[in-house]
């Protein structure tokens, strides 16, 4: 289901936003020109990937040091190993969407 989620002006690049879609923890992340949306936990413990802090193409969670990847969720350091889960994104004019299915 799409929802919209966002403006695109709340955004500020490399500054997590977090959001909840019903029960759905998602946070939402601009970096340049994109904007990525992945469920806000770390796959780790458990700990809001919103907290952490945008590095590249990365976040960093903000308890252990995990990293993700933004556009796919995939773990790129330990302690983590597990991805976490992403959703895909659409803007148009100032509206963010996500594809999400609840």
């Amino acid at each position: 289901m799409r929802r919209r989620v966002a403006s695109l002006s709340q955004l500020k690049d490399g500054l997590p936003l977090p959001i909840f879609v019903e029960d759905e923890e998602i946070v939402l992340i601009k970096s340049g020109d994109n904007v990525y949306a992945l469920f806000d936990r770390c796959s780790h413990q458990d700990f809001p990937l919103s907290l952490g802090k945008v590095e590249g193409p990365r976040i960093k969670c903000a308890a252990h040091g995990a990293e993700f990847d933004l556009a796919s969720g995939k773990a790129l350091c330990a302690p983590a190993f597990a991805p976490v889960q992403t959703y895909p994104v659409e803007i148009e004019g100032d509206d963010v969407f996500i594809e999400i299915d609840l």
